[in-house]
């Protein structure tokens, strides 16, 4: 069984069921995707690009954008690299209130033993076991 790529829009119409049919037409994939009757892939642009548009097109709260998403990243027939980072950036972009790129790259860096990031964006000052350093 060949596997096929998802894009943005496929998990914008389930999540968001702003088109109906569409909508409904991408639940139907995902469940069969969930069922092994197809295989699929994604790519991390993909998914950060879903929680970007909820987020800001839509203006979904950031506990509602975790509720959404981390169903589709957790579908078995799913493959998208990183899984485990993608739902812990998920958490850190919920509780500690900065922007998904700056959680996903924390997730990163705790997914990799790294502690210390260069930057000066203080947002990371709030992550525990996070230090930040200036350049």
């Amino acid at each position: 069984m060949s596997r096929r790529f998802i894009d943005t829009n496929v998990l914008l119409r389930v999540l968001t069921r702003d088109d109906e049919s569409k909508g409904a037409a991408a639940l139907m994939l995902l469940q069969r995707i969930e069922r092994g009757e197809e295989r699929a892939v994604t790519s991390p642009l993909v998914i950060f690009e879903v929680i970007y548009t909820l987020q800001r097109s839509y203006q979904v709260p950031r506990e509602r954008v975790r509720q959404l998403v981390v169903p589709i990243i957790a579908l078995r027939g799913l493959e998208i690299p990183g899984k485990s980072v993608f739902v812990r950036a998920l958490d850190l972009y919920v509780q500690a209130r900065i922007s998904f790129a700056d959680a996903y790259n924390a997730a990163y860096m705790e997914s990799r033993g790294i502690d210390e990031i260069y930057s000066w964006d203080t947002d990371f000052d709030r992550l525990a076991g996070i230090v930040r350093v200036d350049p």
